[in-house]
């Protein structure tokens, strides 16, 4: 019984790192499609997105049939439970990839953002994509000192996002309502996308040492 169970532990957490792997990608393609109104690229995130969505049912039934089933104690509980909280994050930053790409496309064949604040949104995606890719190595390794690192990269993410309001606030902004709202929502995106990569280090330093951080603020 218990291999079984630490198999079925080790199946979940594969799965957990490949949804992760998956949200980065998309989030790399979505960001793509933004800055270079590729609408071809964008309408892949959309579609794409429902093997996340599988995915993520998938991770929540074998997290629930382990409850069911095995009936897990004490730290063996904690993982099940930490899974669990984990599948929600990654179902997030899928979304907010999606969301990205889903403004892209709206906005084609026009690019969606001013050539000012393009820099931003490549560095923007380049955190992302890095972020989602850590989540996935915590995932398998589960390593509480990479998951520790995640938070220092989101102190880049936040550097950026406080930038571009500084941008939109400017006296000289020329470009309009419609792109400060544009480049307002898509900030956002990009800096909850890294707060739920940290979200998932905190659950798996929680996994590991039975220890929560403190949550950032945010």
């Amino acid at each position: 019984m218990r291999v079984i169970y630490n198999e079925r532990i080790a199946d979940l957490a594969h799965l957990l790192g490949k949804m992760a792997g998956l949200a980065g990608s998309a989030m790399d393609r979505a960001t793509q499609a933004l800055l270079e109104a590729d609408l071809v690229l964008a309408e892949q995130v959309i579609s794409e997105y429902d093997q996340i969505a599988e995915l993520i049912q998938e991770a929540e039934e074998k997290a629930f049939a382990l409850l069911a089933l095995q009936a897990p104690v004490a730290s063996d509980l904690r993982q099940v439970v930490s899974a669990i909280q984990i599948v929600s994050e990654v179902n997030r930053m899928g979304a907010l990839a999606l969301h990205v790409a889903k403004v892209a496309r709206r906005r084609h064949p026009n690019h969606t953002l001013p050539e000012a604040v393009n820099g931003y949104f490549a560095e923007m995606g380049r955190i992302a994509v890095s972020m989602g890719a850590g989540a996935r190595e915590v995932l398998e390794t589960r390593d509480p000192e990479r998951a520790a690192q995640l938070n220092e990269d989101d102190e880049a993410m936040d550097d950026l996002h406080r930038h571009l309001f500084t941008l939109l606030m400017d006296r000289e902004w020329q470009h309009g309502v419609a792109a400060a709202v544009d480049v307002t929502l898509l900030g956002r995106y990009y800096e909850r996308f890294a707060d739920h990569a940290v979200e998932i280090g905190r659950r798996v330093i929680f996994l590991v040492t039975g220890t929560l951080p403190p949550e950032q603020e945010r």
